[in-house]
C-alpha cells in the first residue's frame, strides 16, 4: 500500500459514517430532552422515568461505539436494578412536590449548583482536550476483547481511581444512613397502647382496605369498595387522584 492510500485509509477510519451521525444526533437530542425532563418534571416519579430513559439512550450509544459490556451493564445494573428500585421506593412511600422545596440540610442547593457547575466545566474541558488532541478509538482497547480491555483499564491502569470511587460511594451510603437515622427519645409503645389510641381517636379497628379491593381494577388509584357499595377515599394515597371509571 502506498503512503497516500495509507493516509486515506487512516483518515477514513476516523471519519464518522452517515449512520453513526444520524444515530448520535437522534439519540443525543433525546438524551438532552430526557435530562432536562429529570430536573423540570413536576413529580419525582416522572423525573425517575426520564432518568431511566436517559440511561437507556446512553447504553445504546455505548453499544454503538463497540463498548458492548459497558452498555449491557448500563441497562442491567443502573436502569434495570438501581433505577427501578428507586422508582418503586418513590411509588411506595409517595413523594409530594412540596417536599422538594424543603431543605433538610442548610446550603444544599448552593452546594448542588456549585458541584453541577464544576462538573460541567470538567466535562467541557475533557471534550475540548479530546477535540484538540484527537482520539484513538476503541480498536486498541478492544484488541484482546471488550471485557478484558475494560478489566485491564479498571483494575490495572485506573485501579486507584476505582478504589477511591468505591470508598466515596460507601461513605455516601453511611452518611445517608446517619442523616436519615432518627433517635428515639421516648419508649416504644406496646400494641395495646397503640390499639387504645386508635380507638380513642376514632380510628378503624382493622387495617384500611387496599386500593382496588372488590373493584374491577387493582390499580393504586382505584378506591376500595365498602360493604355498602360506596368508595373508600381513605384507601387512596393523598398524592393520587382517585379514578372514577366504570366498575
Amino acid at each position: 500500500m502506498t503512503p497516500e492510500l495509507a493516509v486515506l485509509a487512516a483518515d477514513a477510519a476516523f471519519r464518522t459514517s452517515t449512520g453513526e451521525a444520524v444515530l448520535f444526533w437522534t439519540l443525543g437530542t433525546l438524551a438532552v430532552v430526557a435530562a432536562v425532563g429529570v430536573v423540570a418534571a413536576p413529580k419525582a416519579v416522572y423525573s425517575a422515568i426520564f432518568l431511566a430513559c436517559t440511561m437507556i439512550i446512553l447504553a445504546v450509544l455505548y453499544i454503538a461505539q463497540d463498548a458492548v459490556f459497558l452498555g449491557v451493564v448500563q441497562i442491567v445494573v443502573y436502569t434495570g436494578a438501581v433505577m427501578m428500585l428507586f422508582l418503586f421506593v418513590l411509588m411506595l412511600i409517595g413523594v409530594d412536590s412540596s417536599d422538594s422545596l424543603v431543605e433538610t440540610i442548610r446550603g444544599q442547593r448552593f452546594a448542588a449548583i456549585a458541584a453541577g457547575s464544576a462538573f460541567g466545566l470538567l466535562l467541557i474541558a475533557g471534550v475540548g482536550n479530546v477535540s484538540a488532541a484527537g482520539f484513538t478509538g476503541l480498536e486498541q482497547a478492544n484488541a484482546g476483547g471488550n471485557v478484558e480491555g475494560l478489566a485491564a483499564l479498571i483494575f490495572v491502569r485506573y485501579v486507584w481511581a476505582f478504589e477511591l470511587t468505591s470508598a466515596l460511594l460507601i461513605t455516601a451510603a453511611l452518611g445517608a444512613m446517619v442523616l436519615a437515622h432518627r433517635e428515639r427519645i421516648d419508649r416504644r409503645k406496646t400494641q395495646r397502647e397503640l390499639a387504645i389510641e386508635r380507638f380513642a381517636e376514632g380510628g378503624h379497628p382493622t387495617p384500611m382496605p387496599n386500593p382496588g379491593v372488590f373493584a374491577r381494577h387493582n390499580a393504586v388509584d382505584v378506591p376500595a369498595r365498602l360493604p355498602d357499595g360506596s368508595d373508600s377515599e381513605l384507601s387512596i394515597s393523598a398524592i393520587l387522584a382517585p379514578r372514577r371509571g366504570d366498575r
